[in-house]
Order: structure tokens, then C-alpha cells, then sequence
């Protein structure tokens, strides 16, 4: 699986952020959008986000996705390193999307921290493809420049990233049909997955990604 190269994306930077999961299996918590530390609001830019453009909303949309994968790379191919730091599955495999690992110990939305991983795996090897944020309602200002959201239904959490859709934190069976154990719920979700790590011609915000479709096998 192709890795990009860092090479040609400006280092400079600034964060901005969100999520909290409390421990022994509570409620998830996370933000309602808003509150992106001193960043001004940006207005959409019409040129890709990576093109040349005198646009300021291309030029920050550029640092933050520099940002983003210079703090990120230390995890493109080492699923291991993630799980040191702090990442757990949260779900096996999401055709066109990938496994989704997430850090419950990140409070707050920052373009640094991501509270989810995306990884595809295939022959045995880890493949880090998208970056990953989630709100409880839409952000009045995107917090990048041209982003698009997708959703997720609230959900109860298990140990092997088995979950099962559910409104009601209250009822979560303490066990999946596997076996699993119950580690967390969550409410309905906004969705923003950033492919910064693999390419996609569906975009770099899609949800999902056909060059993926060969490893929804796992």
C-alpha cells in the first residue's frame, strides 16, 4: 500500500479541537462545535485545497493538513505506536472506509490530535488512510476550510469494535453477541474524515474511498 511523502507540505501551524470518553464504560462526551482556539472564519475557497491560489482560506486549509500529517506519521504504518498512545477500535472494518480506532483521552478538537484513526489492513500490515473528527451537531464554521461531514447513529461499544446502534445509553447489553465487553456509548454523530493518508478521487473529505474497496475484506 502506498505511503505519500511528506515532502512539499509547509510544517507551519496551528491547532484547533474535541472529545471525552469517561471511564468504566460511561457515556461519550463530545463537543458542539465551535471554539477553534484564534483561527478567524474561513470562507469556502472554489480551488482545490491544494492548488496554488492566493485564497487565505487555501493557505491556512494547506498548514493545518501539514500540521495534521507531521504529528500523524509517526502512526501510518505502525498500528502499534497508536495503541500506545492511546487509540482503541472502535469498529472491524467499514467497507470503503477502513478500521476506526479512537483516543478517548482527547478532550478537545485539534488538527494534531485526531480522536480517530482510520486504518486499512491487508497481508498482515497496518495502512493509516484518514484522519477523523466527530461533533454532536453541525459546526456553524467548519473547522477546515471546504470540509464536508457525513453521521454516525448513537451507538453502544465493545472491546473487539463490535458496536450496535442504539438512542439509549441505558440499554447497552454489557456483552456483544461475541463476547466482547461494553466500553463506551455515544449519541448521534457528525462525522469528518480527512484522507490525508491515502489518496481518494472521491475527495478529500468523502466519507468513503473506492481505492480501498480490495482491502473491505480485511
Amino acid at each position: 500500500m502506498r505511503i505519500l511523502g511528506l515532502g512539499g507540505i509547509a510544517a507551519a501551524v496551528a491547532a484547533i479541537g474535541v472529545l471525552a470518553v469517561p471511564a468504566s464504560a460511561q457515556a461519550l462526551l463530545v463537543p458542539t462545535g465551535g471554539g477553534y482556539d484564534n483561527y478567524p472564519p474561513m470562507n469556502s475557497p472554489t480551488q482545490s485545497a491544494m492548488a496554488p491560489s492566493t485564497d487565505p482560506g487555501d493557505a491556512m486549509l494547506t498548514r493545518q493538513l501539514a500540521a495534521a500529517r507531521v504529528a500523524t506519521a509517526k502512526y501510518a504504518t505502525n498500528l502499534d505506536q497508536a495503541k500506545e498512545d492511546g487509540y482503541q477500535i472502535i469498529t472491524m472494518m467499514m467497507p470503503n472506509m477502513g478500521f476506526h480506532f479512537m483516543n478517548p483521552n482527547i478532550h478537545v478538537f485539534n488538527v494534531r490530535k485526531p480522536q480517530i484513526l482510520v486504518y486499512e489492513h491487508t497481508d498482515g500490515k497496518w495502512q493509516l488512510g484518514a484522519l477523523e473528527w466527530v461533533f454532536t451537531k453541525m459546526p456553524q464554521t467548519p473547522p477546515l476550510a471546504n470540509a464536508t461531514f457525513g453521521s454516525f447513529p448513537a451507538a453502544c461499544h465493545y472491546k473487539d469494535g463490535t458496536f450496535i446502534a442504539d438512542e439509549n445509553s441505558k440499554t447497552c447489553p454489557k456483552k456483544a453477541s461475541t463476547g466482547a465487553a461494553f466500553t463506551f456509548w455515544h449519541p448521534d454523530l457528525i462525522t469528518m474524515h480527512v484522507w490525508i493518508w491515502y489518496p481518494n478521487p472521491a475527495g478529500l473529505f468523502s466519507s468513503t474511498n473506492p481505492l480501498v474497496a480490495p482491502f473491505n475484506g480485511g
